[in-house]
């Protein structure tokens, strides 16, 4: 479904981000890429939704190679993933249900089903009573409930969420890690990059741990959650 074989990843400014990183994530599951930051996270799943190319090796998602892509695959393969930011990333002119529904004007969703698909949306993240709210009237829980609701817009078959809950509080995260569980529960399989241990540790699912841009730790082969200890940065343009 996604599989890196031997990515490196170096940028001009800062120098090497990524190097030798090899996984991969099947349907349906549900992974966590921990870190610290400027660790190299970020640049994995940017490289999962083609923002980035490799400098060497292979991504694959889906079917589409990072080595042989064409422009014309990328707003394809974005259709297929759904993506969430720390920042929600929100059109904060627009209504919560003009914001889900945008998502599916952008894509050519026939308009009489746009309006039935963000109602369905929107229950389904809990927030059916907000439709008609700005995004600066919610709580930064609900902000993320929209993006995630918007994400969601297009059936993807994975979600690629960087650190979604690295703006929120305490109960707001387990509220949004439920969701997500729901979701990958449906079908769905999720890669999440969080800086989040004791979410991590709760949760039992599968661990990628990044350090200095290499894969330390992958808990499907090394047989469960290892807690890390002091790690060290690399800048990667995080």
């Amino acid at each position: 479904m996604i599989r890196f074989s031997h990515v490196h990843k170096t940028f001009a400014r800062t120098g090497a981000a990524l190097a030798d990183v090899s996984f991969q994530v099947n349907k349906g599951e549900f992974v966590f890429i921990t870190g610290p930051s400027g660790a190299g996270k970020s640049t994995i799943l940017r490289l999962c939704f083609f923002d980035e190319r490799p400098s060497q090796g292979e991504v694959k998602v889906y079917g589409i190679s990072s080595a042989t892509y064409r422009p014309a695959d990328v707003p394809r393969l974005r259709r297929r993933l759904g993506i969430i930011f720390q920042d929600f990333r929100l059109l904060e002119d627009r209504t919560v249900e003009s914001n889900v529904a945008f998502a599916l004007e952008v894509t050519g969703t026939p308009a009489a089903q746009i309006g039935p698909r963000v109602a369905r949306l929107l229950t389904q993240v809990g927030l059916a009573a907000k439709a008609t709210a700005l995004p600066n009237e919610l709580s930064g829980g609900e902000q993320q409930r929209v993006a995630i609701a918007r994400a969601l817009a297009n059936d993807p078959v994975a979600l690629v969420a960087d650190e979604p809950t690295g703006n929120l509080d305490e109960r707001a995260t387990r509220g949004i890690f439920q969701l997500f569980r729901d979701i990958n529960a449906s079908g769905t399989a999720v890669l999440m990059a969080t800086h989040d241990l004791d979410l991590v540790r709760r949760s039992g699912c599968r661990t990628i741990e990044v350090n200095r841009g290499q894969v330390v730790f992958d808990s499907a082969s090394d047989g469960g959650f290892r807690p890390s200890g002091p790690m060290t940065a690399v800048e990667d343009d995080e």
